[in-house]
């Protein structure tokens, strides 16, 4: 229970590893709300997880109105904010050619500016319940960017979605350095390949294409959105309180491993 009266904002947290780090939370003792775009999705996660300390809302992070009425929300059920989890995310399989401003525009709009509004937004509120505390007593509290392996990995047809994230690495850095005075520790989390219905429409898109991403996955097979939430609960809990502006990659080996590219016969 090493998140025991802990409040959590997770975005996108109607599935996937959002509704996966939404349960690991909610088991360690935290209570948590979870915003998604779906309504649908939410209310299967709500009726699914059952647990009283859990709250749903349709958000829309790439309006900053609906993130902070999102965190307004947690404030008002729960008295506090203690941990968000920027997850909420899109990614498009796209030929770099073909990606247009509409295209380019909703990644970043979700991935990047929905962390950006979230982090400001989460950081205010934080700083807010802290006020008049001696700096040794400042609760803080810790913000969570889902990044990924291809914030440094080049991967044809991922471009907006590689760009988002690679933006989200430094986002987490300069905001890690700026709240550290109030005790407020930022970091992300960079997957590789997790069994998600994003991976498995952007990525894993067909057996030719599974069997690539296995072949440079050196533990053999594609990671699991629970061994993701096991990472942020890590993260966001005491046992990480002296890490902040760094991301850590769960990817299976992929960063290890150097990428190969067709070679003519």
């Amino acid at each position: 229970m090493r998140l025991k009266h802990r409040v959590a904002v997770i975005t996108g947290g109607a599935r996937g590893i959002g509704r996966a780090c939404a349960e690991r939370f909610l088991a360690e003792g935290a209570k948590v709300v979870i915003g998604d775009v779906d309504a649908a999705a939410l209310a299967e996660t709500q009726a699914a997880l059952g647990n009283a300390d859990l709250r749903t809302s349709v958000a829309d992070v790439s309006r900053r109105a609906d993130v902070e009425r999102l965190l307004a929300e947690a404030v008002a059920a729960f008295g506090r904010l203690d941990i968000l989890v920027n997850n909420a995310g899109i990614a498009r399989n796209q030929d770099f050619l073909s990606i247009t401003e509409d295209d380019f525009d909703s990644v970043i709009g979700i991935n990047l500016r929905g962390a950006f509004f979230g982090t400001q937004a989460a950081a205010r509120q934080m700083i807010a319940q802290n006020a008049g505390a001696a700096p040794d007593a400042r609760r803080g509290g810790v913000i969570i960017n889902m990044s990924s392996v291809n914030a440094l990995l080049a991967i044809p047809g991922l471009a907006a979605y590689a760009c988002s994230k690679g933006a989200l690495n430094q986002l987490t850095k300069v905001a890690a350095i700026e709240f550290a005075p109030h005790n407020i520790r930022v970091v992300a989390i960079g997957p590789g390949t997790i069994l998600t219905e994003l991976a498995r429409a952007a990525v894993m898109t067909d057996d030719q294409a599974r069997r690539k991403v296995l072949a440079r996955t050196p533990i053999g097979r594609a990671g699991a959105p629970e061994e993701v939430a096991s990472v942020a609960s890590f993260l966001a809990s005491e046992d990480a309180s002296y890490i902040t502006g760094q991301t850590i990659y769960p990817d299976g080996g992929r960063l290890a491993l150097n990428y190969t590219v067709p070679v003519a016969d």
